[in-house]
């Protein structure tokens, strides 16, 4: 650890930090590699979740611009990537990152990466005035331009909105004879960094700012009965309400300034900050997730969920593409589940024994819709048999707690029991390694169940490494046992997508959801339909779009299948989204996936059944590749 701690002392700009920081940092650090060759982000597609500071290898950085790659430098030791993409792009990566050699990373996560740009200016500044150099580059302009203009390419970030999404506080002005103590009183009432100052003729002339109380009174020694003309900093600069947020920020770059003056018909309606720019308070998933990680109770994290409903929607609004909306929804539950977890284990005191808290199904997929409960199992250490009651029965209330609380939070219970609560799945890895084994070389229906749940598992809390292990081992088990995949390929091709012999939408013939429409299942089938390709060629992700991007890089799928696939998943999980937030911001019932095709439009209708003439095609593949030869 102490080679790691040397290590950030010479990472900009980790070097300005105090040496204790250093070493808590150091402390917080996740390891994680790359082979040579791997694209690790893509510009505008992949998101990221933390900071990432190279340790060993080498990287070219892309910018897209017109269709064309343009190299723009290399990444190597004591580097760092996603600083940029983490403040002011939601996580969105802003370039194309490939290894050039294996490569490895060390990861500070995204909410620590935040607290210390809250803490420390100068760190913060580090990433700002990169942007701003960045800006000036043409291929970056162009890209994030591009973003902004084109639906087909602009990934949810802030940078694409415009100021009138995030400017909600009304302008507060002095003239500029008033004292210095008493403008400083008046921003404190008024809970303002700025206050706009009017001169003689009562025009707008300058801003008084915090900094400038800082840097010109305080640090001066400059007496607060002086009057405000003699620090504020003019002439007020301006931007239209209608500006997009990146072309505000590149405005702060270019002015060395923090705050600006918005305007709409040429009269000032507020000011935009810096804060407003890296947070958009009231609507960045960003600023939800850090007041989730701000959190001290299960009813305050509860209060902030509640609040997803409502960010979903207006990003909806906005033009989100649904993969976005997704990872936005599953990086929230993320955090959620990070802090219940360390609620649990201070109520519980540290664990006897190292363990990996993993999550399945659609959120260990990172495919989370509104509608979800829950999937989630522990795995700890193996341990002598004497002391096994004894550290499960830690692990069953460890367990216990945070499937309550997840409950009381809005993620209800799993009807299956498929919890961490039920000593089944709360077990050593042997144990975990003897079910994957067991499953993978039987036939049994409830088997083929576990494996579709189990199989899409990914690390939630706790020591990533036994989860990594497990999956390793998952991946190692299967090959050879190609009767295993025709199996589980046999169980897809069982199910069909809800179409007649016509072509004609097929809806529920009785039950509560008589005549409507399940989109969950037709969208299952394009999920196992990767699961399997996946799981077969040793596919390490278990996000449903990254391994049908992986088959298609391996030439598992051709191009146009692996488009038309991407297209019919994505259209019906936008469906999904939307149904799910008109129900529960508009309609004020739960979240479900039950459609009415009599209140779609001709187009909806006309666009399901194409996407699910997709999946017919998708499964035919499947009949050929796995269940027309000998095993």
């Amino acid at each position: 650890m102490k080679d790691l701690q040397e290590f950030l002392s010479q990472v900009a700009p980790f070097y300005i930090l105090p040496n204790e920081e250093i070493k808590n940092i150091s402390n917080s650090l996740i390891k994680i590699s790359y082979p040579k060759g791997t694209l690790i982000f893509i510009q505008g597609k992949r998101k990221i979740d933390s900071l990432y500071i190279v340790w060993q290898g080498k990287l070219e950085r892309f910018i897209l611009s017109q269709e064309e790659s343009i190299r723009r430098g290399f990444l190597g030791p004591t580097n760092t990537y996603g600083g940029i993409s983490l403040l002011f792009n939601e996580g969105v990566s802003a370039r194309t990152i490939k290894s050039l050699e294996d490569v490895i990373f060390y990861r500070l996560p995204q909410d620590y990466f935040f607290d210390l740009c809250s803490q420390y200016n100068e760190f913060k500044s580090y990433f700002t005035e990169s942007l701003g150099q960045k800006m000036l580059e043409q291929p970056y302009v162009n890209y994030i331009a591009q973003c902004a203009r084109c639906e087909d390419n602009t990934p949810p970030g802030i940078l694409n909105q415009t100021l009138s999404n995030i400017l909600s506080k009304e302008v507060i002005s002095c003239p500029n004879d008033l004292s210095i103590q008493e403008a400083a009183r008046l921003m404190d009432k008024h809970q303002r960094s700025a206050l706009v100052v009017k001169d003689e003729n009562d025009q707008n002339a300058g801003l008084l700012t915090d900094n400038d109380l800082r840097t010109k009174v305080v640090a001066q020694n400059l007496s607060t009965n002086k009057p405000v003309k003699e620090i504020a900093s003019c002439p007020l600069i301006k931007i239209p309400l209608n500006t997009q947020v990146f072309e505000a920020i590149l405005a702060m770059m270019q002015h060395n300034v923090k705050h600006l003056g918005v305007t709409s018909n040429n009269d000032l309606i507020g000011i935009a900050t810096e804060k407003d720019l890296l947070m958009a308070q009231g609507y960045s998933p960003v600023f939800l997730r850090h007041e989730i990680q701000r959190a001290s109770s299960i009813k305050e994290i509860s209060k902030r969920h509640e609040q997803v409903p409502d960010l979903i929607k207006s990003l909806v609004q906005g033009g989100a593409k649904a993969e976005h909306l997704n990872q936005i929804i599953t990086s929230i539950s993320d955090i959620i589940l990070e802090k219940i977890v360390g609620f649990a284990l201070e109520e519980l005191g540290p664990p006897p024994t190292r363990f990996s808290f993993i999550i399945m199904g659609s959120e260990g997929r990172k495919e989370q819709t509104l509608k979800t409960d829950q999937d989630n199992a522990i795995i700890f250490e193996d341990i002598p048999g004497n002391q096994k009651e004894s550290v499960q029965k830690y692990f069953l209330e460890l367990g216990r707690k945070i499937c309550t609380w997840l409950d009381q939070v809005g993620y209800t219970y799993c009807k299956y029991n498929l919890m961490a609560q039920n000593p089944k799945w709360c077990q050593p890895l042997q144990t975990w390694k003897d079910y994957f084994w067991e499953w993978i070389h039987t036939s049994e229906p409830e088997a083929i169940l576990h494996c579709s749940i189990f199989f899409d598992f990914r690390w939630g809390y706790g020591d990533t490494s036994l989860a990594e292990e497990l999956k390793n081992y998952l991946l190692q088990a299967l090959e050879g046992w190609s009767g295993f995949l025709r199996y589980l390929a046999e169980e897809v091709l069982y199910f069909k997508p809800p179409l007649d012999f016509f072509g004609n939408l097929v809806t529920e013939t009785r039950g509560e959801h008589k005549n409507s429409l399940n989109l969950k299942t037709p969208m299952r089938l394009i999920v196992d339909f990767a699961r399997i390709y996946a799981l077969k060629q040793g596919i390490y992700p278990t996000n449903t779009l990254e391994r049908l991007q992986e088959l298609n890089r391996l030439h598992v799928i051709d191009s146009q299948d692996y488009e038309e696939l991407l297209h019919a998943y994505c259209f019906l999980m936008e469906m999904r989204l939307n149904h799910q937030v008109t129900n529960m911001s508009e309609k004020n019932i739960p979240a479900d996936n039950y459609l009415l095709p009599k209140e779609l439009t001709q187009f909806e209708r006309q666009s399901l059944k194409e996407a699910f003439k997709r999946i017919r095609i998708a499964q035919g593949k499947l009949r050929v590749d796995f269940t027309q030869f000998i095993i």
